[in-house]
């Protein structure tokens, strides 16, 4: 039987970094050497009082992205990544929109199977020794309910499903 497992290069990553009027999709490719997802679910535990052990029910999820970069300063997403670390921003203006395609499903034309984010970026360290690169690390915190659809890998654009 032939292994079905999916590789790293089958999900492909985009953030915003234009405005969500009028969104820039910047590729996270070279440059990007960890962009994970940790839905962290939150659970709810509760032991009856006819049970010997809990009843865990999933509640909610507090879903990050956790990141690793090289600081390339001609790649647009990092330079996003890196720009609100680097001038300390908060609130709305260390929000911008980030998408998750997965490359491993059967597209339409050059549209796949993916999920919209809003996400704070929280930079967690720029760092670097003499000599080497300089890499900027942190999480991509999402903020309310994904958003289900479809991502076109050639024309840059995201389509909401109906």
């Amino acid at each position: 039987m032939a292994n079905n497992t999916v590789q790293r290069f089958r999900i492909a990553d985009y953030i915003n970094t234009g405005t969500a009027s009028a969104p820039v999709w910047s590729f996270c490719g070279a440059g990007f050497n960890t962009l994970d997802e940790n839905p962290k679910a939150q659970v709810d535990m509760k032991t009856y009082i006819s049970d010997k052990t809990a009843t865990a029910t999933v509640k909610s999820y507090q879903t990050t992205f956790p990141f690793d970069t090289d600081l390339m300063s001609n790649d647009a997403a990092i330079r996003k990544l890196y720009g609100i670390g680097r001038n300390e921003l908060t609130g709305a203006d260390a929000e911008t929109e980030y998408v998750r395609a997965e490359l491993f499903e059967t597209a339409v034309g050059n549209k796949y199977p993916a999920r919209k984010f809003n996400v704070s970026v929280e930079v967690t360290g720029m760092s670097g020794s003499g000599g080497e690169t300089v890499h900027v690390a942190g999480n991509l915190n999402s903020v309310g309910n994904f958003v289900d659809g479809t991502f076109d890998t050639v024309q840059k654009k995201f389509e909401t499903n109906a």
